[in-house]
Order: structure tokens, then sequence, then C-alpha cells
């Protein structure tokens, strides 16, 4: 039984005296959430007051981004694995679509960046999905194997027991469109069938694989109803904490 997990991620917003406040109102609310993992994934200068804020309960921190170095290094402006860990973060999140959209993220740097994940003993959320060109053209499948085969199945079985996918169609991230619970349902689906042709019947089993775009209040009890939704990665709706309780509790 895939135990579910409710991701939040804060993208650019909030400061860290705003991290503590929506950890006084949020923490209440959710402190009964047994049926799933809480996570939230906020910006680099928040983590420090969100680990301090969370501490004692059962929801978790993460990072948004990592370099794929181990070490130390002469990479400005990057964050390691290490340090994400040695501040008290358990997650990050790898290869959203904003990173790709942006920064120049690729599938050969997202396998870098979850095997940096895995060393340092951070669970990685890697992220695939398609573009709405892609989806009108009929290229989902295509696009979401080309992601997963030039990404993350590159890892050894060992490693990839480790790892949680995120689906995103790009076109529903932000924009008020989500997919239906269909579409979410059929994506998962397919992903879950290239886990089992590449790892076996245990891992597609063991895998969990979260919905995430305009995951809302008020979609979010349709879209975990689909028996291969094992999640959600909520964006804006996790910044309000009445808001993503209300999505934690669905």
């Amino acid at each position: 039984m895939r135990k579910p997990l409710m991701a939040g991620n804060w993208k650019m917003f909030k400061t860290p005296e705003q991290t503590t406040a929506f950890f006084e109102k949020f923490l209440p609310l959710v402190e009964k959430s047994a049926h799933c993992e809480i996570l939230v994934c906020a910006p680099f200068v928040d983590l420090p007051a969100a680990v301090i804020a969370a501490a004692g309960s059962s929801v978790g921190v993460g990072g948004q981004n990592l370099h794929w170095s181990t070490g130390d290094g002469a990479f400005t402006g990057e964050v390691s694995g290490p340090m994400l860990k040695a501040v008290g973060c358990r997650s990050v999140i790898i290869g959203h679509s904003e990173r790709r959209q942006f920064f120049g993220e690729t599938d050969a740097t997202v396998l870098q960046r979850t095997k940096a994940a895995l060393a340092s003993g951070l669970q990685p959320v890697v992220c695939v999905g398609e573009m709405l060109a892609d989806r009108e053209a009929g290229k989902t499948n295509l696009v979401l194997e080309t992601q997963l085969r030039g990404g993350v199945f590159s890892l050894t079985p060992e490693e990839f027991t480790a790892v949680v996918i995120a689906y995103e169609p790009v076109w529903a991230i932000g924009t008020g469109k989500t997919a239906t619970p269909e579409i979410a349902a059929d994506a998962h689906k397919f992903i879950r069938e290239q886990i089992r042709a590449h790892y076996g019947d245990a891992a597609a089993s063991s895998t969990r694989i979260l919905y995430g775009g305009s995951v809302k209040p008020d979609n979010v009890k349709s879209l975990m109803a689909q028996p291969d939704i094992d999640g959600a990665l909520v964006g804006g709706a996790s910044l309000d904490p009445i808001s993503f309780a209300s999505i934690v509790n669905f």
C-alpha cells in the first residue's frame, strides 16, 4: 500500500518570518493527519526557519533544487545536497518544469541531480510532464517516456526505490487549468507501466507518483480517487495554511 505524499512547492514566495507564521497556523490543522506524509519545499533562505518551525511534527521540509556536485566547489549561487541535509531537509524537488523551461534543465542534469540527492540521503521528487503543444500533438506519452528514460531510468533498481515521481502537465501549472482526473489517471498509469517495464512489478507497485498542476481543495478529492495517483505536488494552494491543510486532509 503506497502512503500518499502531499507536497507543497512554495517556489519563490515567503520570507523566513512568513514561513514561521505559516507553520504556526498549519501544524495544528494537520497534527492528526496520519493518513499521508506531508512535505513543504521552501526557498533556500526559508529552510532553517521551516525546519525549526516544523520540529517535533510529522511535516517534512525539502529544497526545490540542488547542484549535482556533492562536495564543495566554485558554483556561485548553487546549493549542494549535503547543505540541504545539514540544514534539516529530507527531500528535494528535481527537474520541475520551471527549471526545465527557464534554467536549462535537461534529462541528463535531472539524472545528475537525482544521483546527488540520493548520495546525500535526500528523497528526490523528480518531475516529468508535457507542454500544451505536446499534448495537442498527441505526444504526451512520448515526452514522458523520453524524460524518464533520459533521466531517472538510468538509476540502478536499488537507487530507484528511493525516488518519487511527480507528473506535472506544464499546461496546467499556474494557469488555473487542471487535467481532469481521467487525463491525470491516464498519464499516471502510463508512467507506472514504464516503471514496470524497466524495473519490474515490485518497483511499479511501490513507487509513488504525485500529480502536480493547479491542485486545489475543490479538486484534490477527485484526483486522489484515481488508483495511480499517490499524492500531490501543490504550488500556489500550498502557500495558504488553511488551503494546504484542506488538500492534505482530502
